[in-house]
């Protein structure tokens, strides 16, 4: 297990401007670095692509982008994970990546890492794209160096939306272009349903671009409204019964895989669009977009017997998550963290029931963190098809928790748990701050 130290050091702040003032022959000090999170969603998991409300926060681990400008079109990009250089140039025309499912045969492994290390680069071509997109003139490239926290990298933190931002703020700040939080929130969704074809929603982006350290954030998918939310600065915490303080726990599972090579994601997202197709036309409604956020309750409540069994439980997870978020935001705003974590592990069975995602090593891994020390809720983080879970556990239970975890998994998945190294297997964090240039 590791807890977190305060990301990103010196020391790493430090290693990267070297590399990069090697790279583009410059003084450090004129190395600027992204700052990008990954993030968490205790609640709202899975309806942010219909428009519902999400519960989202930053952590502080995630992902580093050195960079300087070029003096010229030119992009070059080396990465601490990956092989090889990305070269391309802003003033190229950008065209969307057709994406294929990985099929799940011997080899698949070898196969989906070859794969990565050939399309690496895509996030900064997709950020040139989404830019290009609404027509913002990019003249200069940037020469950069990027790396993320180890073995985090598909963990189903959204790595991939904190890979889009990082280059969207460099690529904007090479170009003296000024764009709002929100206006990032959209560039890295046409990076992510555009460029890379996944059918997600702004949950990702929005709370790595909008966070702030110690709040919850909480939007509504579909009009964009957002909030950050504070716990109360002064409470009575022995009277209430509540913990004085809580942490954040990462159990890694040792799966990994792309959403864009898991057809299960995509098609999830159909079916939750055909079930509000459904119940709209059932209510006599043909003209609104078929998302469920567009169906009312009572609407649901009066139709929901005409939607056959998958497309039924989709619609209930729906309906209940958004319940959940709205419950889930009441507790945190009278910092009721019991309450909170019933919500987050309710969350995370019907993700298992109602979504249908999960596999049995993540599901496993739910159960055990349920039944660790100090724990008070658990689900997956991101969509369930690979990574990890989390949990909000009370601070001084947090390291005993940890270890609780990392033993029983290894007993469970010796395999799997292989796949990481013990210092790592489960992560205590805190929560971070947004997406930023430093």
């Amino acid at each position: 297990m590791a807890e977190d130290k305060c990301w990103p050091s010196n020391a790493e702040l430090n290693e990267i401007r070297e590399i990069v003032s090697c790279m583009a022959r410059v003084n450090k000090e004129e190395v600027r670095v992204v700052v990008s999170p990954y993030r968490i969603c205790p609640l709202g998991a899975h309806i942010d692509h219909q428009g519902g409300t999400v519960a989202a926060m930053t952590i502080n681990r995630g992902i580093l982008l050195g960079f300087t400008p070029s003096g010229s079109s030119q992009v070059v990009i080396r990465s601490g994970q990956f092989k090889g250089e990305v070269e391309f140039r802003v003033d190229e025309i950008q065209q969307p990546r057709q994406t294929t499912p990985t099929k799940n045969e011997n080899g698949a492994k070898d196969s989906y890492e070859l794969k990565e290390q050939c399309c690496w680069g895509r996030y900064a071509r997709g950020a040139v794209y989404a830019l290009q997109s609404k027509e913002n003139n990019l003249s200069k490239g940037i020469i950069g160096y990027i790396c993320g926290s180890e073995d985090l990298d598909s963990s189903g933190l959204s790595s991939s939306a904190a890979v889009g931002v990082a280059y969207l703020l460099a690529l904007e700040h090479a170009n003296n272009l000024i764009m709002s939080p929100i206006e990032n929130v959209e560039y890295d969704r046409l990076i992510e349903n555009e460029y890379l074809g996944l059918k997600n929603g702004i949950m990702d982006q929005s709370a790595i671009l909008l966070s702030s350290h110690g709040c919850l954030m909480s939007m509504n998918c579909k009009t964009k409204d957002y909030k950050l939310i504070h716990v109360p600065k002064e409470q009575q915490y022995a009277e209430s019964g509540q913990p004085k303080a809580t942490r954040i726990l990462l159990a890694l599972s040792g799966l990994k895989q792309a959403l864009t090579s898991n057809p299960g994601y995509n098609r999830r997202v159909v079916e939750c669009q055909e079930a509000a197709r459904i119940l709209l036309e059932a209510s006599g409604d043909y003209e609104a977009q078929s998302i469920l956020s567009n169906v009312e309750p009572e609407v649901y409540e009066a139709h929901k017997c005409k939607l056959e069994s998958n497309l039924a439980k989709r619609a209930e997870h729906y309906f209940s998550e958004n319940m959940r978020v709205k419950k889930g935001i009441e507790a945190w705003e009278l910092g009721n963290f019991k309450e909170f974590g019933v919500l987050i592990a309710a969350s995370g069975r019907s993700s298992i029931q109602n979504y249908e995602c999960g596999s049995e090593p993540l599901i496993q891994l739910y159960e055990i963190l349920l039944r660790a020390p100090g724990v008070l809720g658990a689900r997956f983080s991101g969509a369930g098809f690979r990574g990890c879970c989390i949990a909000l556990v009370e601070a001084d239970l947090a390291t005993e928790a940890a270890s609780f975890v990392r033993r029983e998994y290894l007993n469970l998945q010796p395999e799997l748990a292989s796949h990481t190294s013990d210092d790592k297997a489960v992560l205590i964090c805190d929560s971070g701050d947004c997406a930023r240039i430093i």
